[in-house]
């Protein structure tokens, strides 16, 4: 009898959560700097929502396409809690610059859903560094400690 052995496919990005949080803040983002624009907040606020979007949306392509499977010179899930974190701070400021002053409702709301996105920031770069330390990869790969080498 021959065995059939069934290769199991991997889990699209878009289906895995953390897709779905990437997805999430390219979202909450994009709908902060919607605000932004609309209430015609000061031009800081607009850039960095804008370059936020432009990065999340690279990234979401960039797994989408897989294509830090073919790049494997970069150690993308390091870049991915870099950018997770930074934007946090970022966001945080751009949130806490709207919400304090006395400014228009829209302004508000885009500090509001910038705040938000801040805390899926931290939640997507908390997925990523939890996906590294259980399932690293590379050169940095951890082998239990009750294994040694037999001579």
């Amino acid at each position: 009898m021959d065995t059939v052995k069934l290769k199991i496919k991997h889990r699209p990005f878009c289906f895995s959560v953390k897709g779905h949080v990437k997805m999430l803040r390219l979202a909450l983002t994009a709908a902060s700097m919607t605000f932004f624009i609309i209430a015609q907040a000061p031009e800081p606020y607009i850039v960095i929502t804008g370059f936020e979007v432009t990065v999340i949306f690279f990234f979401i392509i960039l797994y989408i396409l897989r294509l830090d499977r073919l790049m494997k010179w970069l150690f993308w899930p390091l870049l991915d809690i870099i950018n997770s974190l930074v934007t946090t701070v970022f966001m945080l400021i751009v949130a806490v610059l709207a919400l304090i002053p006395e400014t228009t409702t829209l302004t508000v709301v885009g500090g509001v859903f910038a705040l938000v996105a801040a805390v899926c920031c931290l939640a997507d770069g908390a997925l990523i560094y939890r996906k590294l330390l259980f399932n690293p990869s590379g050169p940095y790969q951890k082998k239990p400690v009750h294994e040694k080498k037999v001579l």
